[in-house]
């Protein structure tokens, strides 16, 4: 049982309103959400089921956080999938802690805690990097504005992705995107010592620390793999994409470059739910993945290496052990790959790369109509 197995239960079994007890089919199912999850979850994580206190709560959650945190549906920062008043949708969301928040401002509810968190929202998002929050959802609608916990969970949401529990994407990709928060988790924790805030001021105040870091500071991040042990492809996905290096500027330049030269030339580009794949190409019912690498400092040697071990890893535990189409490869680099041409070509791998006349690849990139052949090197 996984992550998408465990959502569609709980919407069509939790209650939403009446006394908690224990012996309820919906109580038990989410007392054993951690376990359930257990291997579905990023190296580290741990997650929880929250029913409600007294009441059974009209947004049943799922909280998931750094077992190092603590309680941190309380406190700190977190991930959740929380459930629409409705149960027609499922948002996996990165919270703040409501409930620390409402005893500091002294038990207030209302507008006075709404904005409070609209602000400090606000201050995380000019804190994080603009493409790491690219495609993601400001402010989520869990239904029923007059409710204390939906609204409050909507307010505190810095970032979010909405699923509608009728079209829920495939394991894979739901473990991706849990995947890919969990990075944006990391970010948004090494951003929160630069926030300050004033409870006992009337409004009250948060402020961005006068010295603290413009969003091209934490680009550059490198989260590392330390611990990095999937047991199977979709942990793997879940891992990979939860300690992925937040990608600089100019990787993200050569991603978008070439998304519209492949469209034009026929292919269908996706980068949507594409982690941890660069981007995905679709034409007449094939698929390519691409792994983009740009050439730092003339060393082809290394961007060779990791773009062929990347795409090899993403062709076996992505599509292969998942019994999908073997798809093409085709390695994006953002200058010619000289001797490496050949050698990823006897792998297997196309490349192709910008020119001021346009792009040039590879034999296999010509043939496949991506690019033109690389001048001097045949035609």
């Amino acid at each position: 049982m996984g992550i998408r197995d465990l959502l569609i239960e709980v919407a069509k079994t939790c209650r939403g309103s009446g006394k908690v007890a224990k012996d309820d089919p919906g109580y038990q199912l989410l007392q054993a959400a951690g376990d359930r999850l257990h291997g579905s979850l990023p190296y580290g994580m741990v997650a929880k089921g929250h029913s409600g206190q007294g009441v059974y709560t009209v947004t049943p959650w799922i909280g998931i956080h750094d077992s190092a945190d603590g309680r941190a549906g309380e406190s700190g920062l977190y991930l959740a999938y929380i459930f629409a008043v409705d149960r027609s949708t499922v948002t996996m969301t990165l919270q703040q802690g409501v409930t620390e928040i409402h005893k500091q401002l002294g038990e207030s509810k209302g507008e006075r805690l709404y904005t409070y968190l609209r602000h400090r929202t606000e201050a995380f998002r000019q804190l994080l990097p603009e493409h790491v929050l690219r495609g993601l959802t400001d402010t989520p609608d869990l239904g029923d504005k007059r409710n204390f916990r939906p609204r409050s969970y909507e307010e505190a949401s810095i970032a979010a992705i909405t699923y509608e529990l009728a079209f829920l994407p495939a394991e894979a990709d739901l473990c991706a995107d849990l995947g890919m928060m969990a990075g944006v988790l990391k970010l948004a924790k090494e951003a929160a010592v630069h926030i300050q805030e004033n409870f006992a001021a009337p409004g009250p105040e948060i402020m961005l620390a006068p010295d603290y870091p413009h969003a091209p500071v934490l680009e550059s991040a490198d989260h590392g793999l330390d611990e990095f042990r999937p047991k199977d492809s979709d942990a793997y996905v879940a891992h990979i994409s939860a300690y992925q290096q937040i990608k600089r500027r100019d990787h993200e330049k050569l991603i978008a470059d070439f998304g519209p030269h492949a469209r034009e030339q026929g292919f269908k580009p996706i980068t949507e739910k594409a982690h941890p794949r660069d981007i995905i190409l679709r034409r007449d019912d094939q698929e390519w993945i691409v792994e983009a690498k740009v050439v730092r400092k003339g060393n082809r040697t290394l961007a060779s290496r990791e773009a062929l071990s990347q795409l090899f890893e993403y062709r076996h535990l992505l599509y292969r052990e998942q019994g999908r189409p073997t798809p093409h490869l085709l390695g994006l680099f953002s200058e010619e790959m000289g001797v490496y041409e050949p050698y990823l070509e006897e792998h297997g791998i196309a490349s192709v790369w910008p020119t001021p006349d346009g792009w040039r690849g590879s034999d296999r990139a010509a043939a496949w109509g991506i690019a033109q052949r690389g001048e001097g090197q045949g035609s």
